[in-house]
Parts: structure tokens; sequence; C-alpha cells
């Protein structure tokens, strides 16, 4: 039916609109009138339109064609033009992202431009029209056709595409554009982008290894609920063989010719373990991280998206990756705070994983040595079902664990001598030496012998660090740098000192004590160059250095299998951390670390150095184990109501000016005090951790409650109040909703 049009005016009377989700500041979406000569039943949720937005053009994605707005349509905007054939992001990626815009309170119009790759979001034209088709819903694939007698011609569309759930090109369909348009408006199907070439047949190309009784029944309970919605935790100690558990379930997944998303928190454990899948699976691979650019991660996310690619493996926004047919969610080290994006829009990787697994009716598998508190809180309130792999494969056994006290005795740039007994032993045996020291640099502090003065960042709460190769002083939390000062600015005296040690002082040291020994060095500062990270890892997995030296990099997932002894060179700085967390991922940490030691047939010896070889925490972790400390741990926060018996929200705030972020979140606690929600409490304002960061000043609320719920609604309010106070304009202020810090 043609539009009707009022005299004089060049708009339809019953023109639809279009409710269009813009990046900007602003928690809500703006209503456009759709772009001129455009076909309103081709859009679709999730299209791209370029559209007029003050004083700018930019990219909105479309939410919805609407009849309706709280606007007079004489004040809307016409939007230019749409981009998009198909939708740019799929619906079940579009219900995520609008999902946790809500949740962790983020701009909706913030969220799904974070949600796509950065070419897509400047305007890449979408993927060939050849390779765009039709598939399925979640609905649709649980409807069957037979029960459609009165629509035969629908009916023979559904049949169609119940035998390719990859989807079929629109040339491929047997159907007039009015059935596909009716089954689309009932939510059967959806559009989407197709493989260019069809997928090889998923075969395995090395076999693994027997399992055993334990890693046999975890992966037999994941199978069982392939094809439904089932959460695990796979706990296992370090060594026990959780990725190959991972393998054994995803070779079930591909061989239905579905697709498995493993997430992994760094970029370091990527390499590794891409190796490991591509060794495993002759099957087209995606890989998604911030190595790579922008063209290259855009093919990754199509390969992804259309079907192609069966094994997707990538960082925390790979999350946002569209699968064709999703069978399987991992994640891998699911205790990581990396997992956690720390700013923008503040998400948890691992939680919206959950999230979409429910939504996409899939298992999804969280594995770790070190399970956060959280996940075995969920494990004992039965939402998560427990995997446990209590032993190591093979004939590896645990290694030992020893503590060093160092109170009273003499230090050479951090080793002691007992340390340094142990690591000729080790290497008179042919063993390899890892040594984990979580500083980089010279030395952390550089001090004036003569007065005390020490070197501090202009623009930081923060001291400098000595990078003497380069005869620097960086800091580390803002980047700034100087050279290293040359007389003291406050006496003017020439004795000054580096204080403490780093790893680039500790190499120094190891290259005296054993000048003969090939040595690698795996931190920051020695991986910048791309593929240099990569190359250090195959060097020392390999053998070539008989003493590793790193910061975390060195701790997390990796296998070095000559490694027999792991030396903890100061434990002390992570023992008396202020956030109620430093516990607990101190102790995961120690054992992470710890498991690089004794992975092979030689048994494993691990050092800690320490000034408090009493501490509780040390103790139940070397005679118990972390299971006994995270019992103890989860009894402590369910006592003092702490995560994850609570849930928590901090309300940031930071200015140049140093008294603006404490008086605004005065202002903010008493707006909540005005909303009159009774089961949050509110404590601070207080400064942050470190009050001066990067030249700004820094303040913090912190919000808590037992009740998701309530804290939810504040919030809701909260946000919605604060983006019209006129205090709000003098801050730069955030949310973050389950803050993986309190810094």
């Amino acid at each position: 039916m043609p539009h009707r049009y009022r005299l004089g005016d060049n708009r339809p009377v019953h023109e639809s609109l279009l409710t269009i989700a813009v990046p900007s500041p602003l928690h809500r979406s703006f209503d456009y009138l759709p772009p001129l000569a455009t076909d309103i039943a081709a859009l679709l949720p999730g299209m791209r339109v370029r559209v007029p937005f003050g004083a700018r053009m930019t990219i909105g994605i479309l939410l919805e064609v609407t009849a309706h707005s709280r606007i007079d349509r004489k004040r809307l905007k016409r939007a230019l033009a749409v981009l998009d054939r198909s939708p740019a992001l799929s619906a079940d990626i579009l219900a995520m992202a609008r999902w946790a815009s809500a949740y962790y309170q983020y701009p909706i119009g913030e969220a799904l431009s974070a949600a796509l790759p950065a070419l897509l979001r400047r305007g890449q034209p979408p993927a060939d029209p050849d390779d765009t088709g039709w598939r399925l819903t979640m609905a649709g694939a649980h409807l069957d056709p037979a029960t459609l007698r009165r629509a035969p011609r629908q009916t023979a569309v559904l049949r169609q595409l119940h035998s390719r759930p990859e989807g079929l090109r629109r040339a491929e369909l047997e159907a007039t554009p009015e059935v596909l348009r009716t089954l689309r408006e009932k939510g059967w199907i959806e559009a989407c982008t197709l493989a260019t070439s069809d997928t090889p047949a998923p075969t395995e190309c090395e076999a693994g290894h027997v399992l055993n009784a334990a890693q046999q029944a975890a992966v037999d309970a994941v199978r069982e609920t392939l094809g439904g919605f089932a959460a695990f935790l796979l706990e296992g100690v370090t060594g026990s063989g959780k990725t190959e558990v991972y393998l054994r379930i995803i070779a079930a997944v591909i061989a239905e010719r579905r697709q498995a998303l493993i997430l992994v928190p760094e970029i370091g454990l990527t390499p590794q373990l891409v190796e490991r899948f591509r060794r495993r699976f002759a099957v087209p691979l995606a890989v998604l991280h911030s190595g790579l650019n922008d063209s290259e991660r855009l093919a990754a996310w199509r390969r992804a998206g259309s079907g192609e690619a069966l094994i997707v493996i990538g960082t925390r926004s790979a999350i946002f990756t569209p699968l064709a047919r999703p069978g399987v969610l991992v994640v891998d080290e699911e205790h990581d705070a990396s997992l956690k994006q720390q700013d923008g829009l503040r998400y948890s990787a691992r939680d919206l994983a959950v999230w979409r697994a429910r939504q996409l009716a899939v298992p999804v598998v969280l594995g770790s040595a070190t399970p956060s508190l959280e996940s075995l809180y969920n494990v004992a309130q039965a939402r998560y079902r427990h995997l446990l792999l209590p032993e190591r494969t093979g004939s590896a056994g645990l290694p030992s664990y020893e503590i060093l006290d160092l109170r009273r005795q003499p230090l050479e740039h951090g080793l002691s001598p007992g340390m340094l007994a142990r690591i000729r032993a080790h290497l008179a045996d042919d063993g390899q030496v890892l040594l984990f020291l979580n500083r980089r640099g010279y030395a952390p502090t550089l001090i004036c012998h003569d007065c005390g003065w020490i070197a501090g960042c202009s623009r930081c709460d923060a001291r400098m660090t000595v990078h003497q190769a380069e005869r620097q002083l960086r800091c580390h939390h803002c980047g700034s740098q100087r050279p290293v000062d040359t007389h003291c600015p406050a006496c003017g005296g020439e004795d000054l000192r580096p204080l403490g040690q780093g790893t680039e002082r500790v190499e120094q040291a190891l290259a005296e004590h054993f000048p003969e020994v090939e040595r690698l060095r795996i931190d920051r500062d020695t991986t910048r160059r791309k593929g240099e990270l990569a190359n250090l890892l195959q060097q020392a997995r390999a053998g070539h250095g008989r003493i590793l030296l790193g910061t975390q990099m060195l701790a997390k997932g990796h296998h070095f299998p000559d490694v027999t002894l792991v030396g903890i060179l100061n434990v002390d700085q992570g023992l008396f951390g202020i956030d109620f967390r430093a516990s607990e991922r101190m102790a995961q940490l120690i054992i992470q670390v710890a498991g690089r030691a004794g992975r092979r047939d030689r048994t494993g010896q691990v050092v800690i150095q320490t000034h408090h070889p009493d501490h509780p925490l040390l103790q139940t972790l070397v005679r118990q184990g972390y299971p006994a400390f995270a019992r103890a741990a989860l009894a402590e926060r369910e006592a003092a109501r702490l995560p994850p018996a609570s849930h928590i929200a901090l309300v940031r705030a930071e200015a140049t000016e140093a008294s603006l972020p404490s008086g605004f979140l005065e202002g903010v606690k008493q707006q909540i005090h005005e909303l009159g929600v009774a089961d949050v409490e509110v404590w601070g304002p207080v400064p942050a951790g470190m009050e001066r960061r990067a030249g700004r000043f820094r303040a913090q609320l912190l919000l808590q409650s037992t009740q998701r719920g309530s804290l939810q609604r504040l919030l809701g309010s909260l946000v919605r109040r604060l983006e019209q106070a006129k205090a709000a304009r003098k801050v730069r202020w955030s949310v973050d909703v389950d803050p993986a810090d309190m810094f």
C-alpha cells in the first residue's frame, strides 16, 4: 500500500521510524526518520546506519523499526544510509551487548560499537553480497516443520534450512521474498553471512593421549549436555590435562560441524594454544586478539560469523565474536583478572560467556587450577557442576614446597644464599630453573643516600622505576619517563642509589653467578616487538635458556617440560595488599607459578623466599594446597558479607582539580539517599588507592548489597540522574559493576 502524504509535506503520514543506538556517552537510543527510498521491510536489527548526530556524522546500530516516538516527528532528523544488507551484529550478539549495556550501566550505543570490529565501526563495506544468506534462529531450529501444514511454502524453507544449519544462500532457497519476510517476522529465520567456500570436513590429524579416569569422566559429563545449556567448573591441578579435556569435548562438537569458542586471558597464552589445536584438528581456525591489525581481526571475525572457522580462539573481546553454529564455549584460566575489561564497557568475559551459553543453549566450561571464589561459590549454590582433575597426567607428580626465611640473611640483588645454592644444584643435575619476580625494570626506587629523597612521578602518586640499560626512570602507571638523575634535586648530593630489585637487576646478578649458563628474561620490556614473546616462549619450551626469569608472563598456563626448580623471589609484596582479593590473587599466583615445575618425569621443587615464613596463607598453601585455602577464604568472605556473598559496584570520579572528585561523589551519595533503596549500603567517598594518576585526582564510592536486583535498580536510577546533573560535567565519572580491583 503506498504511503499517504499531507499537503505541502514530503513526509508520509504513517512513515516508520528507526530506533538507533548511537555511540555517545548518553544512556539511551535515538529515533530517526528512515533514509529516503528505503525498503523498510528489508531492515533488520543489528544493521549499521549512518546518521547525523550533533555537528558530526556517525554510525549507529538499528535496534528496531517503530511507528511511535516520544519526540515530535517534525524534530526528527533523517538517517543518511543503511550500510548493510544483513545485520552486522547477529541476533545473539545484539542481545548480549544490550544485556551488558544494562547490567554494566554503560551507554547502549558505546556498548554496541565495542562489539564491532574497528573497521566496521568506521564504515567498512559489508561482506560480499553473494555471501549473504539465511539460517534458522534458535526458535526455528526447535520448530517441527510438520506442524505448519497450512503453510507449505514456509514448511519447505524450514526443511531446507534444517538440513543445512550453517545456512543457505538466497539463490539456493526455494522461496519468495514474502515467505522469507514472514518467517523472519515470526523469529524463525535470520539473515547471515556464509563462507565463501565449503568448510572442509572436520578430521583429527594428531591423536591425544589416553585419558585417565578423571579426565574421561569430565569429558563424558560435558558431552552428555551438548545441545543444551549447562555450566561446568573444571578444576584441575597444574599439569592435570585440562587442555586435553577441552580438545576431546571440542572434537565431539566439530564432528557435528558446530563451532567452539575458546577464551584465554592474555595474548601470551594464545600462540601455544593455537599451535596445539592446529596439530590436533585439520579444520579452519579463527584467532582474535590485540596483536592483530584491524584487517586481520575483521577477517577472523567474518570467518567465525560465516561458520567457516569451526574453532575460534581469542582474548576477552572475542566473546563478542558471532558464531554461525555454536556448540560449546570454553573459558581457560577463568580466575584471571585479565578477563575483566578495566575501562569503557567494564564487562567480565567469563560472566558474559556463561550468559551467552545459556541464551545459545550450549554448555560452557570454565577451567582453572585455582578457581575464583566466585565460581566456587556458584558451585556451592548448585549453579555450576564441579569437575575435578586431582592428579597430574602421566608419571609427573606434584612439586614439593620449601619456604626460605630471609630474616637476617644476606641478599645479593634479591637472591639469598639458599636460593643460589638450589639453583646451582638443579643446573648441575641438568634441570631448568624458572625464577619469578613480578616487578620489571632494574629497581623500583631511586633514593638519595644523603637526604632520603625518592624519585617520584610528577603525574602520579607513584615512584619511578629505574631502567638501567636505557638509563631512564619510568612510571609503570602512566608511562611517563625521563633520564636518571645525576644529582639529587633536594640536596644536590651525588650518592643516588637504586633500591630494591626488578627482573633487570636480578638478570645482572645471575650473569655474575652463572656466567656460562644461558638465560632468558621474559617481561614487558623484552617482548615489545611483535612476535618476540612467542619466540622467547618457544626457546624456553625447547630448553635453550637454562635459567628463565620473568614476571606474570611466565606464570600462566605455559608448559616448560624441563623446569625442575621454580623460585619465587619476593612473595611478600602480595601478602599484605589492601584489596580484599589480595590474598586470593597471591594464592593463585603462587600455585600457578609453582605449577611450571616438574611437569615431566622429574620431581619438581618450589622454593619461596619470604620475610614472613609463618604467614597463614603460605602455610595453608604449602601444607594443604589451594582447595583448603579457597574453603577458608570463602568462609571469611561469607562471614564479612563480601563478594561473592554480596554484590558491589564502584562509582568512580576523576578530575585535574583535587577537590572535585570527592565533592561530586558526596553529591552522588546524597542522591542515593534520596532514592531511598533500603538494602544497599554506601561506603565513602574515599580517595582511590593511588589518588593521583596521570595528572588526575581520583576518588570512589562503594555500593554493596546482598541483593543483586536491588543494586541494579539503584544503579539504573542513579545513572539516569547523573546524566542530567551539572556537577557530572566537571568530572570524568564511571560505574564499575563487579569490579575486579578496588583501586
